[in-house]
């Protein structure tokens, strides 16, 4: 039997800065300008079900530009079979890392038993990544909270990890709240429950041969870089979202690249040629653009530039003109500054 060929250069998925995956925000388009911004730093898709995969349509749901990697991308689902499925097709399709959701607290995802709600049933976690494993030679991690509902004592959270571990699973990527499957709304759950940096801090300690990422309220690079001293990696959510500018220093800063980081000039002109490109294909010039918006929080020109792209980019025919006419609006200094 012919051995199996090694995988490309690109799946060594580098744990040590990543971006959440997000729904409706970290879509391929919002992925190919934060590329832009840093080359080293992981990505992620939104959460894909297993049954939008096998049942809906594949193009849609896996296509990305070859320009993301690395790339993984996040499965929603509990059943092993559907699954492990998933997880071939993700390899065959390109991604360089397969992520199992078991963190999104929203009441139709665990109407269908999957994220947060699988923390209260570790053996089906654990069958799931078995059988992913067993389907794909890509990392499969287990992205999770620190606990749900009255499941949140630490006993709780290290039995969990040791049983998917167990499974082969060697990377946890924990969101340091529990969350409140009932009571709150997903939105709620991001904020109202408090952050225990110190728990994963722990899980790291008792778990030292396992590679743990801390996600959840982590809002810079030198915030991400005090929890890099303890942590194998931080995850950043909403803040690479709102403020895309902060990932500009990530390769100099986080990845110890010798490389100076791109000026908010660059990373638009870096991201014409794929908006041009889309454009082409029909896709309104909003869809792409919206994921800017955040790219001069703070800085003199925001408001024009935010104001342009919401009010002319969802405009029939609305073209790169748009861009142009919102760039006029910033000042030199903030379009070449560097971070």
């Amino acid at each position: 039997m012919p051995a199996t060929p090694p995988l490309p250069p690109h799946t060594l998925p580098a744990h040590r800065l990543s971006v959440a995956p997000m729904m409706d925000w970290t879509d391929r388009h919002c992925r190919v300008f934060h590329r832009g911004l840093t080359k080293r730093t992981l990505l992620y898709t939104e959460m894909v079900t297993t049954g939008a995969i096998l049942h809906g349509d594949r193009h849609r749901h896996l296509d990305f530009d070859a320009a993301e990697h690395p790339l993984a991308l996040q499965l929603g689902g509990s059943d092993a079979a559907a699954l492990a499925e998933c997880a071939r097709i993700a390899e065959d399709w390109g991604y360089d890392e397969v992520n199992l959701n078991c963190g999104c607290p929203s009441d139709r995802v665990s109407s269908g038993h999957f994220g947060a709600c699988l923390m209260g049933t570790p053996d089906t976690v654990a069958r799931a990544v078995e059988a992913m494993r067993g389907a794909t030679r890509l990392p499969v991690t287990v992205k999770h909270r620190i606990g749900i509902d009255d499941l949140d004592s630490y006993e709780h959270l290290t039995g969990f990890i040791r049983t998917v571990e167990a499974a082969g699973c060697d990377t946890f990527i924990v969101h340091a709240r529990k969350a409140w499957l009932s009571g709150l709304s997903p939105k709620e759950n991001r904020e109202i429950p408090p952050l225990r940096y110190e728990v994963v801090q722990q899980v790291k300690a008792d778990f030292p041969h396992l590679t743990v990422v801390l996600n959840g309220g982590v809002l810079t690079l030198a915030q991400a870089q005090a929890h890099l001293t303890w942590a194998d990696g931080v995850m950043i959510g909403r803040a690479a979202y709102s403020d895309p500018f902060i990932l500009a220093a990530a390769d100099r800063d986080v990845f110890g690249e010798d490389t100076l980081p791109v000026t908010r000039r660059e990373a638009i002109t870096a991201f014409l040629p794929y908006v041009a490109a889309q454009l082409e294909a029909g896709q309104p010039l909003n869809r792409m653009m919206k994921h800017t918006l955040g790219l001069f929080a703070g800085q003199p020109g925001a408001r024009h530039w935010k104001r342009t792209i919401s009010e002319q980019g969802h405009k029939p025919g609305a073209g790169l003109e748009v861009v142009q006419d919102a760039l006029s609006g910033v000042p030199d200094e903030v379009l070449d500054a560097r971070a």
